[in-house]
């Protein structure tokens, strides 16, 4: 199993128009081969003092997929594709973490 983060620094205000986009998304990865989890987050406001300052146009979408194998076809399927042309106005930039659990 491997994980993958991806932070997505949105343009101010953008926030509810990209999640509007993403819940359309959502179902169709969650139904593909070798995907576990798949959720967008947001900061939750907290005393926490090691915690970044909270960031309301940053969201992190956590992914769980069997393997490197799904990932990579998950990054290709025709429903990414689209998906991705309809959220660009929104998007400053998109980093992504994939990760392995330690044994």
């Amino acid at each position: 199993m491997i994980h993958a983060i991806a932070t997505i620094e949105l343009n101010p205000g953008t926030r509810e128009a990209w999640l509007a986009e993403f819940k359309k998304v959502q179902p169709h990865v969650r139904a593909e081969k070798g995907c576990i989890e798949y959720g967008a987050m947001v900061d939750l406001k907290t005393s926490i003092p090691v915690q970044v300052p909270h960031r309301p146009d940053v969201l992190m979408l956590i992914e769980k997929w069997e393997s490197m194998e799904h990932l990579t076809a998950h990054m290709t399927a025709p429903h990414m594709t689209t998906y991705r042309q309809q959220v660009k106005p929104f998007v400053i930039r998109l980093t992504l973490q994939v990760l392995e659990p330690v044994s």
